[in-house]
């Protein structure tokens, strides 16, 4: 009984060729050309073929166990480690995981078979939506996409919260922190930590949200004095000289979508096995910890090596540029009022405005007040309820 060969396409072209050279249909330097091999290595191929018929043309391998397979101890091992700890792990994330914390080196590819054959894991397919493709930015820092994401980054353990994101387009470097809400203050710590790192960027691209631009019609006062109404985030940005890009689709800023996507799937694991519950540890462990590996592992080289932000201003500057700003009118007791607050200016002051006269309150991020006018700070004093026993005393 002859022995049924498992051939290949490749093995089955070159024995018809072959037989063609038994038979001289042909030279053996012409079926070399016709297999795609040199003519030293067409010699051997038609030595095993005289010695061994078609057997002759298979691999020695075929049919013997890989030397690369994995052992089988260490695959039972795998499976019960992500029964017990990753059951929720995409295959990537789990084979990085049993390697880092688990000593277990495995392909992720490998694990992924491991894990469809167990039924453990299964593929979430996705219904593809065409779009048009948009090219990155050529530097790092010509445009940055900015977003929040609000998602239970603690799962059950804690408080739902915002996680703040910025992503480079050049490279998609990113830089994140986790706070209770998306607010105006938020994005101006986000953008100015982005700029005491890496300087200052040429765009950001946005949600059209109250955060960072002003969604409202101007009102009737504004139309007057022919005001343009803008957040304090609009108006830190006009003054670093960035452009503001609001994007009207989640798909326009795409890829600080799919990193809130990453976010989601790896930190909220990476915090569940820190057994980090709060935001001020799951912030810690951001910059220290993640954002370091995450960025090694997904940010790329721009197309262009030049650098495209500008230099940092001092810490003094942009603590004068992200802060809020509001005009106030001096009463004829020059005092200043401000959110349920009196602020009396004082007589030190060279120059004093008169009654009635606007002047720029800026409140900073850290709570400090100052009044500005002719561009110059005044001295002022707070008037609290320890103020006024300290005159009556006196």
């Amino acid at each position: 009984m002859e022995e049924k060969l498992n051939m290949g396409k490749k093995e089955r072209t070159r024995g018809k060729i072959l037989a063609m050279v038994v038979e001289r249909q042909i030279t053996l330097k012409q079926a070399a050309i016709k297999m795609q091999v040199c003519y030293r290595q067409a010699k051997r191929i038609y030595k095993r073929y005289l010695e061994q018929g078609d057997k002759g043309l298979l691999h020695k391998s075929l049919g013997k166990p890989s030397s690369k397979r994995v052992d089988e101890n260490i695959k039972k091992k795998c499976l019960e480690l992500y029964a017990e700890k990753y059951h929720d792990f995409g295959p990537t994330l789990a084979a990085e995981k049993l390697e880092e914390l688990d000593g277990i080196k495995i392909n992720h590819e490998t694990l992924r078979r491991l894990l469809i054959k167990a039924g453990l894991w299964s593929r979430k397919r996705r219904r593809n939506i065409h779009r048009s493709r948009r090219e990155r930015r050529e530097c790092f820092g010509q445009m940055l996409q900015f977003d929040g994401s609000h998602h239970k980054w603690f799962e059950q353990r804690g408080p739902k919260c915002c996680l703040m994101n910025i992503v480079d387009d050049a490279t998609g470097m990113t830089q994140s922190f986790l706070t209770e809400q998306e607010t105006t203050e938020a994005a101006m710590r986000l953008l100015w930590g982005w700029i005491d790192c890496h300087g200052i960027p040429q765009a950001v691209c946005c949600d059209k949200k109250n955060a960072y631009v002003i969604t409202r019609e101007p009102t009737m006062s504004e139309i007057i004095k022919n005001v343009r109404p803008k957040t304090p985030f609009q108006k830190a940005c006009e003054k670093l000289g960035i452009q503001i890009i609001v994007a009207h689709s989640a798909q326009s800023k795409g890829r600080v979508e799919r990193n809130h996507s990453v976010y989601q799937d790896r930190f909220v694991k990476e915090l569940r096995l820190a057994k980090i519950n709060t935001i001020e540890k799951a912030n810690a462990f951001l910059q220290k910890e993640y954002l370091p590996k995450i960025n090694k592992k997904f940010a790329i080289a721009p197309l262009d090596s030049q650098d495209g932000h500008a230099p940092c201003p001092s810490k003094e500057q942009l603590a004068n540029i992200f802060c809020y700003e509001e005009q106030r009118v001096v009463s004829n007791d020059f005092v200043i009022r401000y959110e349920n607050r009196l602020f009396q200016i004082t007589k030190s002051n060279r120059n004093i405005p008169r009654p009635k006269t606007n002047i720029l309150l800026r409140e900073l991020l850290d709570g400090t007040i100052k009044l500005i006018w002719n561009n110059k700070e005044l001295d002022f004093l707070e008037i609290t309820k320890e103020y006024l026993k300290e005159v009556k005393l006196s």
